[in-house]
């Protein structure tokens, strides 16, 4: 199935110059939803995860599934003030601006094997900083799995030695 026909490209959101690729069309298509998570699946089963991490928002409606096919734990990584018990943070840049993600300290058991799951992946500052986050807990990352890859953003050189897999690549 080609997922690309699902992606709608908008311009100048959430700034100008800004071409956001949005998602909605894919989800609302239950035949294009499950053909990019059963690709997220095998991509996501060979870097052999202990856990599945999620980040805000789209990762969790990617995330959350491929987890429940891995029959794996689910753990999310929130933006600044969602957290309700006592986090970690790790501040990011953004291509319009900069943020904040946050994870709670009993997320993992140190040396748990984490697999990352986001949407899209642009310049790579919201896996990075999740990245540092799932270390600062004393567990490893073993792997980034997207639905999308941009590239032309550095995405790849601010991940380096991590290893990233996309079912798309634009």
């Amino acid at each position: 199935m080609d997922l690309l026909k699902f992606i709608r490209s908008v311009p100048d959101f959430p700034k100008d110059g800004i071409l956001f690729r949005d998602v909605t069309p894919l989800l609302a298509d239950i035949e294009a939803f499950t053909s990019a998570i059963d690709k997220m699946v095998v991509l996501s089963k060979q870097f052999r995860p202990d856990v599945i991490a999620g980040i805000e928002s789209r990762g969790f409606i990617f995330g959350a599934p491929i987890s429940l096919k891995l029959r794996l734990p689910f753990v999310p990584i929130r933006k600044e003030g969602k957290l309700p018990f006592e986090k970690e943070s790790a501040r990011y840049d953004l291509e319009y601006g900069n943020d904040k993600l946050e994870i709670h300290v009993d997320a993992f058991q140190p040396g748990k094997k984490v697999l990352l799951v986001d949407d899209l992946i642009a310049t790579g500052g919201t896996l990075e900083a999740s990245s540092r986050l799932v270390e600062s807990l004393n567990a490893e990352v073993v792997g980034i799995c997207v639905l999308i890859e941009l590239s032309g953003f550095g995405s790849r050189e601010l991940l380096l030695g991590r290893q990233v897999s996309s079912v798309l690549q634009l």
